[in-house]
């Protein structure tokens, strides 16, 4: 695992189209119990090279009722995003991740984690990736319909402060979903 780790820190397959260059962040071990599987590093994590080291982290480590410790406890938690390096602004937010590195990092990523008993896919580019034709039609049928997806997987919005109004919506995410997700992650690390 050192090794990978090592020889993605050094990847530079699609720095030709990184606005800040090549900056892989991710933190997993081969011990790591839950896999969160986000979407790629903002401005502030490629600044500090912390994966989820900013308000959607915050966010989703009170929807997993942690704290920083734990969560950044790669023997308990390992964090890897689809796309590994900030991938530039968009017209509306930041640019989808790069397409490389899912398909050329994260099956010798999942081969190397012996311990996996959850993985938790944080917003769409991560649940298409990963449910493929299982995915619903849109986030919120997948995340609805996360029960289907268990033991394995727990489809999840994104926790970014952008989507307070998702939540407003769809105050069924609040009841239902976060207490089962609270609960699981209590007994995947117990």
């Amino acid at each position: 695992m050192k090794t990978l780790l090592k020889e993605i820190s050094k990847c530079t397959v699609c720095s030709e189209h990184l606005a800040l260059g090549p900056r892989p962040v991710l933190a997993a071990s081969k011990r790591s119990k839950i896999v969160v599987i986000g979407q790629a590093p903002g401005t502030v994590v490629h600044a500090s090279g912390v994966p989820w080291e900013d308000k959607s982290g915050d966010n989703l480590r009170k929807w997993m009722d942690i704290d920083k410790e734990t969560f950044y406890d790669t023997e308990k938690i390992a964090l890897i995003p689809m796309g590994f390096c900030y991938p530039g602004k968009g017209k509306t937010g930041d640019l989808a991740p790069r397409k490389e590195c899912g398909p050329l990092w994260h099956p010798s990523l999942m081969q190397k984690m012996e311990e996996v008993k959850m993985i938790l896919l944080v917003g769409k580019y991560a649940q298409d990736y990963y449910l493929q034709k299982t995915a619903k039609k849109n986030l919120t049928e997948t995340v609805k319909n996360y029960r289907s997806y268990l033991p394995k997987y727990l489809p999840l919005p994104h926790p970014s402060p952008r989507n307070n109004i998702w939540q407003a919506k769809n105050e069924w995410f609040k009841a239902e979903v976060l207490p089962e997700l609270k609960l699981i992650v209590q007994d995947v690390l117990r």
